[in-house]
C-alpha cells in the first residue's frame, strides 16, 4: 500500500473520502466497539471509523497507518485530537499494549501479497491483542471474482470536490491468476480543465485455507466466519472471508 500513490500522495487521497461512503464494515465494527476501554484500527486510513468509535464508545482508540497523507487527512477531521495516530506499517507494528479490539477494514488485509507478509501482519494483531480481547478483519472471497465489475464502463461515476467542482472517476483492473493478485487503476479528471490524477494499486486474494492457516500460525482462533459485514455465516458464494475471533 505505501506504494499506491492514492494513499501517498496528498493530490490523490484527498479524493479517498469522496469517493468511499461510510460502509457497513465501519459500522459493524463500530457496534463491536461498544463496552470495549480500548481499540486498535490497524490501516485506518482517513481515519473515519477511529474517530466515530472515539466520539461515540468510551474506548481509548489507537489507529495506524503507514501512509502519511492519509494520516494528514484524519488528523485535521473534527473529533482527530480523541485518537492517537500512529504512522505505521502493521507488519512491523509494536506500541508495547494490548487492546480489547483490534480491527482492520476495508479489505486492508489484502494489500498484503505474500503469506510472509501476512503472517507478520496477523502476528501483529495477535501481539496487540489482549487475553479476551477480540479481532476482525475481511478478505474477499476469490470465488465471488469481484473484480471482474471493476471496469471503466461499470465503474463510471462522479464526485464533488469542494475545490476542483466535478470530477469523473473511473477503475480498471487485471487478474493475474498464477500469483492469485489483482492490478487495479484508480483514475480521477477534473471536468474543468481535463487534469488526470492515476493510481494503481495490487491487492492479494488469499484463499479461505491459507487464512484458516496463518490465523492459528499466528496464535489466534476464529470464533466464527462471517461471509459479509451484515454478519450472515460464510458460504461458498459469499463476498468476502470475515473472521471474528480471539487469541487461541
Amino acid at each position: 500500500m505505501t506504494d499506491d500513490r492514492l494513499y501517498t500522495d496528498a493530490a490523490l487521497a484527498r479524493f479517498y473520502d469522496l469517493d468511499n461512503d461510510w460502509t457497513e464494515d465501519r459500522s459493524f465494527c463500530l457496534r463491536l466497539a461498544q463496552g470495549c476501554a480500548s481499540v486498535l484500527d490497524l490501516g485506518c486510513g482517513t481515519g473515519e471509523l477511529a474517530i466515530r468509535i472515539a466520539a461515540e464508545t468510551d474506548a481509548e482508540v489507537s489507529a495506524a497507518d503507514p501512509a502519511r497523507a492519509m494520516l494528514d487527512l484524519a488528523r485535521a477531521k473534527p473529533g482527530a485530537g480523541r485518537v492517537s495516530w500512529v504512522e505505521a506499517d502493521a507488519r512491523r507494528l509494536d506500541l508495547g499494549r494490548q487492546f480489547d479490539l483490534v480491527v482492520m477494514t476495508g479489505h486492508a488485509f489484502q494489500v498484503f501479497l505474500t503469506d510472509a507478509d501476512r503472517a507478520l501482519c496477523l502476528a501483529a494483531i495477535a501481539r496487540h491483542l489482549a487475553p479476551e480481547g477480540c479481532f476482525v478483519f475481511d478478505s474477499r472471497n476469490p470465488a465471488a471474482r469481484e473484480w471482474e465489475a471493476w471496469r471503466p464502463d461499470l465503474t463510471l461515476r462522479e464526485i464533488t470536490d469542494p475545490e476542483l467542482g466535478p470530477v469523473a472517476a473511473w477503475d480498471d483492473v487485471d487478474w493475474d491468476a498464477k500469483r492469485q493478485a489483482v492490478t487495479y487503476e484508480t483514475a480521477y479528471r477534473v471536468n474543468a480543465d481535463g487534469r488526470e490524477f492515476r493510481a494503481r494499486s495490487r491487492i492479494g486474494f488469499p484463499s479461505l485455507a491459507v487464512l484458516d492457516r496463518l490465523i492459528a500460525a499466528a496464535g489466534l482462533r476464529v470464533e466464527s466466519w462471517l461471509g459479509d459485514w451484515s454478519g450472515a455465516p460464510l458460504g461458498p458464494d459469499s463476498p468476502d472471508f470475515i473472521p471474528l475471533g480471539r487469541r487461541a
